[in-house]
C-alpha cells in the first residue's frame, strides 16, 4: 500500500479514473457497443462459458460505468477487444459517487470508482446495491489541490478561512481532509464548497473559490490554464480503484459471465494502451481537449508511478479501505464505524487473468 503519511486510501476517479459520491449530477451520456458473434479467445474465456452459454450471452447487456470520458468504450475499439458476445452499454458520469447512485438505482450493473464512493453508499438504503468485485489499480496523479493563476496562496496552511471546492464523497473529500490534519487545520478553518468537477474547475478559473480540490482532466485543465498546485495527493491514495457490481448481475449466471469476460478485456485494453502510448494518447487528446503531448506525458507518467491492472480483493486492500472508512469516521464524516468488509465480493476471485 502506498504511504499515506498517517493513513491510506484509494478514492478517485478515475483513472484517468480516479475515483468518487455524493450531490453532483451526472453529466449522463449513454452510448452502446456491441459485437454480435464474440470472439471468445480472450484471457479465462473458454471458463466463462461454463457459467452462461454463448446463447445466453448473445442476450445480455452489460450496463458498465466510466468516470469523466467514453475512455472505456473508445479503448476497448482501439484495442480491438470490443467484440464481445454480449451486448456493452457504456455510461459517462462526473464522479465515481454518481456511478453508485445509477448501481443504488439499478442503472448499471457495473461502476468503477475510488475507495471513498463505496463508503458513503454503503449507508444508504438496501447498503448500495452493490458489491466491490475487484480493483483496477491504478497511478494516483493528478489528484490535487490547486489555486488559481496569481494566487497568493502557497502552502496548504494558507487556506485558513478561504473558499475550497471539492467533489462531496471523493478521493477529492478525502485527500482535502487529509491534506488540511497535515498543515495543523480541520475542515471547520475553511469554507468547504461542494461542487461538480466540471463546476469546480469553472469556478475556480473564475475566481469565485480560492482553491480547487479534484481530480483527473480537471486538474489537467486547470494546469493549463495557469493553476499552480498547492498539494498532491499521490502519496495519500492506495491506487486501489475499486470495481462494484449489482448482486443481482453477480448471481445472474449470464451477467457473470458477462462481468468475468468484460473484467479480463479491461486487462487487454490497458496492456495495448501500454504498448500503444502515442496513438491512446492522441485518442484521449481529441476526447478530453487536450494537446497530445500533454496526454501522452499524463499517460507515460502515470504507467511509470503504477501500471494500471485489474486485480481480484485481496486482504490488503479491504485492509486500506477500512482505514479511510475509519479516518471519515474519526472526524465525523461516517456517523458511527463501518465494516467494508462487509461490502466486498471473492466471487471473480479465480475467473480475473
Amino acid at each position: 500500500m502506498a504511504n499515506r503519511s498517517n493513513l491510506t486510501i484509494k478514492l478517485l476517479p478515475i483513472l484517468l479514473l480516479s475515483a468518487a459520491l455524493a450531490g453532483c449530477a451526472a453529466s449522463g451520456s449513454s452510448s452502446g457497443s456491441s459485437a454480435a458473434a464474440g470472439n471468445t479467445s480472450s484471457p479465462g474465456t473458454a471458463a466463462l462459458f461454463s457459467t452462461g452459454s454463448q446463447a445466453d450471452l448473445g442476450k445480455v447487456t452489460l450496463r458498465v460505468g466510466q468516470t469523466g470520458w467514453a475512455s472505456l468504450e473508445q479503448g476497448f475499439k482501439a484495442a480491438g477487444v470490443d467484440d464481445t458476445p454480449y451486448k456493452l452499454e457504456f455510461s459517462v458520469f462526473q464522479g465515481g459517487n454518481l456511478q453508485l447512485e445509477a448501481i443504488a438505482a439499478d442503472h448499471l450493473d457495473v461502476a468503477q470508482t475510488s475507495e471513498i464512493p463505496p463508503i458513503f453508499a454503503s449507508q444508504s438504503a438496501g447498503g448500495g446495491n452493490f458489491k466491490i468485485i475487484a480493483l483496477s489499480n491504478s497511478n494516483t496523479l493528478n489528484q490535487e489541490v490547486v489555486v488559481p493563476k496569481g494566487s497568493p496562496l502557497k502552502q496548504p496552511a494558507d487556506l485558513k478561512g478561504k473558499k475550497v471546492a471539492f467533489v462531496k464523497a471523493t478521493t477529492a473529500h478525502y485527500f482535502l481532509l487529509k491534506i488540511l490534519q497535515e498543515a495543523g487545520l480541520s475542515w471547520s478553518d475553511i469554507q468547504p464548497v461542494e461542487l461538480s468537477t466540471a463546476d469546480g474547475l469553472s469556478a475556480l478559473l473564475s475566481g469565485k473559490v480560492d482553491a480547487l480540490a479534484s481530480y483527473g482532466n480537471s486538474i489537467i485543465t486547470a494546469h493549463e490554464n495557469g493553476a499552480s498546485t498547492l498539494a498532491s495527493a499521490k502519496d495519500i491514495l492506495s491506487g486501489n480503484f475499486p470495481i462494484e457490481a449489482t448482486p443481482a448481475a453477480i448471481a445472474d449466471p449470464g451477467k457473470h459471465a458477462a462481468i468475468a469476460d468484460f473484467l479480463n478485456r479491461l486487462n487487454r485494453y490497458q496492456e495495448w494502451a501500454r504498448q500503444n502510448k502515442e496513438k491512446w494518447a492522441e485518442i484521449t487528446a481529441a476526447a478530453t481537449h487536450q494537446d497530445p503531448e500533454t496526454a501522452l506525458k499524463t499517460l507515460e507518467e502515470g504507467e511509470a508511478q503504477r501500471p494500471s491492472k485489474v486485480l481480484p480483493v485481496t486482504p490488503e486492500a479491504i485492509a486500506s479501505n477500512q482505514d479511510v472508512a475509519d479516518a471519515l469516521q474519526t472526524v465525523g464524516l461516517l456517523k458511527a464505524k463501518v465494516d467494508v468488509s462487509s461490502f466486498f465480493s471473492d466471487a471473480f476471485a479465480s475467473e480475473i487473468k
